[in-house]
């Protein structure tokens, strides 16, 4: 295979792709507005393959919560971050179970939470969400002969764990229930056969932290502390359910499912396995949510709605379109038939831009819509430059071929410097901006990356292809 063909296969498979990835978001931003809802409810499977849109474009209440220090056992700096990252988790978990996407609940500082909730207008439904205090509870695994039959069920009906919810659960799933027990989601897709009443609950549960040791040695676990009377309510609990799983639920969903292995009468346990530090950090974070650390106050609240968000998105829209047909008669009545096919490069760039965002489940905001109009901007940049560049060796008499391969090998590097320079300033707006900061990024650098392998492969590979089929005496530039 030569060069070009090599140039076209990549060509071919990267479209292919982009269209793969594409097609979802097309396909459901096709339907309206409330029909949209629809799906979203039913948690159609299109709902985790589109490309989201933020709060300024779909509308649903940003809200700033402060949490109240002077309720912590102390006002350090440590003990603030931890209290952050237990009502963080706390939230989340509490919002994930109304299967709302695209919620961003960031740490604004070291007292602040941000809390994004795109597609919610209801602002008690919101407070509801948020301020609810989480359940932890300890409840008995059964057999998994008993959960066997009705796992196999739920995965012939093809319900995914974020729809099987105590209360929630069709009637055929219902009916196979032995009595006496609940069917309870795991947080990795699996799915808990329980006893229907909690052993105990996160109510005497005094700490939890992250150590170092036990049967796996390296790795580490999390520890349990239990005040007197969850001490006595553990002991009875282990003694008599040895080799047995004991699941440790929040809010109705089974975070951890350690196996009994002794009697433990001190209130103090351990839970041990191949976790990684992250993984023992979100247990030990479970593990604390019983309730909120401390209360949290609403210091700002702002509802946009989905009128807003329509308007924002036409006129965005409408500035990407006005700017690029602006672009597109330029460059056809400037450079002639290359300033086209630059246009159908610019084309590309925006279907690849917009394809990657969908493939990383990345979220479209208005500031996500501005890096797309910079990247156009840059995109047509870099084939002004190789057209200038042609155009330089026509006038120095060169054939067609010589002036195409110079005018794109001498442009490189001016496109490569201004290009990677810009891209560098993306990185770390998306690495440490938050919220529409980071969306810019993000858009910036897919848009960068999309427009350096539409102006500088896909074009000079057309390029090619036309001079392979015919012989080239003039160059429209």
């Amino acid at each position: 295979m030569t060069k070009t063909h090599w140039r076209l296969l990549i060509i071919f498979v990267v479209f292919v792709i982009s269209a793969v990835y594409l097609a979802p978001s097309i396909q459901w931003y096709s339907n309206s507005r409330v029909e949209q809802d629809k799906m979203r409810l039913r948690r159609h499977p299109l709902s985790k393959k589109i490309l989201n849109l933020g709060l300024d474009l779909q509308g649903g209440i940003h809200m700033v919560l402060e949490l109240k220090t002077e309720a912590l056992k102390d006002d350090s700096i440590e003990t603030r971050r931890e209290a952050i990252e237990r009502a963080i988790e706390i939230i989340r978990n509490r919002i994930d179970q109304y299967g709302l996407g695209e919620v961003l609940i960031v740490a604004q500082g070291d007292r602040w939470i941000v809390v994004q909730m795109p597609g919610v207008t209801d602002r008690e439904q919101a407070r509801s969400l948020i301020g609810k205090t989480a359940l932890l509870e300890f409840r008995l695994v059964e057999s998994p002969e008993a959960a066997g039959a009705i796992e196999a069920k739920v995965r012939e009906m093809g319900l995914a764990t974020e729809t099987v919810r105590l209360g929630q659960m069709p009637d055929e799933i219902t009916k196979m229930l032995p009595p006496g027990t609940a069917l309870l989601p795991g947080r990795e897709q699996n799915f808990y056969l329980v006893r229907s009443t909690p052993e105990m609950t996160g109510a005497n549960l005094v700490n939890a932290r992250v150590e170092l040791g036990g049967q796996y040695s390296g790795f580490p676990v999390v520890s349990l502390e239990f005040n007197p009377e969850g001490a006595k309510q553990f002991a009875r609990v282990t003694e008599a359910n040895i080799e047995r799983q004991l699941a440790i639920v929040l809010d109705g969903v089974v975070q951890s499912a350690p196996v009994i292995r002794t009697r433990i009468p001190d209130g103090r346990a351990i839970i041990e396995g191949n976790f990684g530090p992250e993984e023992s950090k979100l247990l030990k974070t479970v593990l604390q949510a019983g309730s909120l650390p401390a209360p949290l106050e609403t210091v700002e609240e702002r509802t946009v709605g989905p009128t807003l968000g329509d308007d924002s998105i036409k006129a965005g829209m409408m500035a990407c379109l006005i700017g690029m047909i602006g672009i597109f008669i330029f460059m056809a009545v400037y450079y002639g038939w290359s300033g086209m096919l630059a246009n159908m490069a610019l084309v590309l760039n925006l279907l690849l831009l917009l394809a990657g965002m969908s493939a990383l489940h990345a979220t479209l905001t208005m500031p996500g819509i501005a890096g797309i109009i910079l990247t156009i901007g840059m995109a047509v940049d870099a084939n002004v430059l190789i057209l200038e560049r042609i155009r330089e060796e026509i006038r120095l008499g060169k054939t067609v071929r010589l002036c195409i391969d110079a005018g794109y090998e001498k442009a490189f590097s001016a496109i490569f410097d201004g290009n990677l320079t810009t891209l560098i300033a993306a990185v770390f707006l998306f690495q440490f901006g938050t919220g529409p900061i980071k969306g810019f990024g993000v858009s910036l650098m897919l848009g960068l990356m999309a427009s350096m392998f539409t102006a500088i492969m896909v074009t000079h590979t057309v390029y090619e292809l036309w001079m392979s089929f015919r012989p080239i005496q003039k160059l429209s530039v």
